[in-house]
């Protein structure tokens, strides 16, 4: 069974969640409604996977992503995914910037289903990557220059891999071939100057580090 430990500051939103990850297999080991009993309760319980808010009171800015990095400095590894009404360009980066433990951004208006977010959720208490293809999308058009040489399939290649996409997910996602996805896969590391590599969490991080680094 996942432990979860819950940071979200609507009633409702947060009710909800507990019990659908109640239904699913998962025991949600606390909730907290603010930055400060957020860092607290994650150092406590280690849970397998914690679902966070960027912003929670009292100030609603930041306090969820600071409440995190604290907690991921007690707790090296921790997983974590972010459920956010925006795109945070700066608390994306932040998450990624030490290369440990799995990462996930969510926006809570684009989680369509169910099945949809525990997929997610799984995928990055299992050490994973899942990233919203919007939130792909507004890290990688700050470098466009960075991205002109690759062609439209590469770029759509590029965000499925930065969600967190295998190789045989991206081919089924955009009806081409295995062999085609790595050719591409291989094109894109080669054209932004990346180590190539076969493991999916890593090849996300590398795309996140590259834009970190070029920012």
């Amino acid at each position: 069974m996942m432990r979860v430990v819950i940071a979200e500051d609507h009633a409702l939103l947060a009710d909800g969640l507990n019990r659908m990850l109640s239904a699913h297999d998962c025991e949600v080991v606390e909730m907290v409604d603010n930055g400060p009993r957020l860092a607290p309760a994650l150092i406590e319980h280690k849970p397998d996977v914690a679902v966070v808010d960027v912003r929670l009171p009292p100030t609603f800015t930041d306090e969820g992503i600071r409440a995190v990095i604290e907690a991921r400095a007690k707790v090296p590894a921790l997983p974590v995914l972010v459920l956010s009404q925006y795109v945070e360009q700066l608390y994306a980066r932040e998450l990624i910037r030490d290369r440990a433990g799995g990462v996930g951004y969510l926006l809570k208006d684009r989680v369509s289903n169910i099945s949809q977010f525990l997929d997610a959720l799984r995928r990055v208490a299992g050490g994973g990557t899942a990233m919203d293809p919007e939130v792909v999308s507004q890290l990688l058009g700050g470098k466009q220059s960075s991205l002109d040489s690759l062609t439209g399939r590469e770029r759509e290649v590029l965000a499925l891999m930065a969600e967190g996409r295998t190789n045989s997910a991206i081919a089924a996602q955009l009806y081409v071939t295995d062999k085609a996805v790595d050719k591409h896969t291989n094109n894109v590391f080669r054209k932004l100057g990346l180590a190539q590599s076969s493991d999916d969490n890593r090849r996300v991080l590398a795309v996140l580090a590259y834009l970190e680094g070029h920012s």
